[in-house]
């Protein structure tokens, strides 16, 4: 098992879902993104909901925790929410834990695909998933999902935020700085308001969890952001300026949504920053 300063690390995959091409590439012509991921016969690509897990200095950490098995099936369907291959309990129970075993969430954000998995319909009440974990999230970024703009008010959804609320089991947090120890945030504000990426560091090297940040590998290249940027100006910097630190200091980054590639290191190519060397788990360094 791969190892970062005291944490063990796990990949946790919780399953897939499509969303619309054209929506995941903004600007870019179809014919440019369609080369690197097929669209469906409703122009929508296959993405991965793929966790992050670390395990030391007492604490099992998980990073966001998909999409989740509330919805009914018109939204099965319009998303087209796979668990037939992986859900977020059974991975776990493969390495080994339960959702009783979490001590800790880290939501880089609460878009549905990110923390849907937060809460669990149980008959009629919804509750926390993880009844012995705090939920940590930047205190501007529950204050803005819980208040939602018409852009984002669809992402934004009451059952995967308010029964963590009614628990008392948020941990607000104000802006970057370090959670635990080797454990940084990163905060971002283009994709939504007061995104948190999660930079795991230890002798070894520097892993980071990039989030809606970089959703795949594809969206390396400046002008390849989605349309659900709420400040698509201000995404072109904030990516600029990561991926400049993540080459200067030779960062491995973890893709939460791309449906082949967990892990990359980046160099510059012949058309600017690209992933060179996509890595399983276990050749984390």
């Amino acid at each position: 098992m791969p190892i970062i300063g005291s944490y063990s690390v796990y990949t946790i995959e919780t399953g897939h879902f499509r969303l619309d091409g054209g929506a995941m590439f903004g600007v870019v012509p179809k014919t440019l993104w369609e080369r690197r991921m097929a669209a469906d016969a409703n122009n929508r690509i296959d993405l991965a909901m793929r966790c992050l897990l670390l395990e030391g200095n007492g604490r099992l950490i998980l990073v966001d925790n998909g999409i989740g098995h509330k919805y009914d099936s018109r939204i099965r369907d319009m998303w087209a929410i796979n668990h037939s291959e992986h859900t977020l309990a059974a991975s776990l129970r493969a390495n080994g834990f339960g959702v009783e075993d979490i001590t800790d969430i880290i939501l880089t954000h609460l878009h549905f695909d990110h923390g849907g998995g937060s809460t669990v319909r149980l008959g009629d009440r919804l509750q926390p998933t993880f009844p012995n974990a705090v939920y940590h999230v930047q205190r501007e970024h529950l204050e803005w999902a819980r208040n939602p703009n018409e852009r984002e008010k669809a992402s934004f959804l009451a059952s995967n935020i308010e029964p963590v609320t009614a628990t008392g089991q948020w941990s607000e947090i104000d802006g970057p700085g370090t959670l635990f120890p080797g454990i940084d945030l990163l905060v971002v504000h283009g994709h939504t308001r007061a995104q948190q990426l999660v930079k795991v560091s230890g002798p070894e090297g520097i892993l980071v969890y990039v989030g809606d940040l970089l959703p795949t590998t594809h969206h390396l290249r400046g002008p390849w952001l989605t349309a659900y940027d709420v400040e698509p100006l201000v995404s072109l910097k904030e990516k600029a300026a990561f991926l400049k630190d993540a080459l200067h200091e030779d960062w491995r980054l973890f893709f939460e949504h791309d449906p082949e590639v967990v892990i990359a290191d980046i160099a510059f190519g012949e058309r600017g920053i690209a992933a060179v060397h996509a890595r399983p788990l276990e050749e984390l360094f």
